[in-house]
């Protein structure tokens, strides 16, 4: 059996989520983008992006560290990236990000800190 079989057999729980305040706030302000482009695409946006967030439960820790300790999730719907970090069995995402803006913006808004 291989070694990332192994690894899996091994975590058979599934990890917890918690989302920030500021993941929060991006993705109020990602249904508010899209629903001004049509009514009900909001909506739309924001049960994918949960969805996406609620596959972190089996899928956490396998996504690649693009920033810092942070592992990117890409949605499958739309452009955007969610980032979180994984300290033993939570998952915290921190970001949900338009992949659309500028990268120097994304640097900033996922180290808010630095300035």
């Amino acid at each position: 059996m291989g070694r990332c079989q192994d690894e899996h057999r091994k975590r058979e729980y599934v990890i917890r989520i918690r989302i920030s305040g500021d993941a929060l706030l991006d993705l109020e302000v990602g249904y508010e983008f899209y629903e001004r482009q049509e009514p009900g695409l909001g909506e739309y946006f924001a049960t994918h992006i949960r969805a996406d967030i609620e596959g972190l439960k089996i899928t956490a820790g396998i996504h690649r560290k693009l920033y810092r300790d942070l592992h990117r999730l890409m949605s499958k719907k739309f452009p955007f990236a969610i980032f979180y970090q994984l300290e033993g069995e939570v998952a915290t995402v921190v970001a949900i990000v338009d992949c659309r803006m500028d990268p120097e913006w994304i640097d900033l808004h996922l180290d808010p800190g630095d300035d």
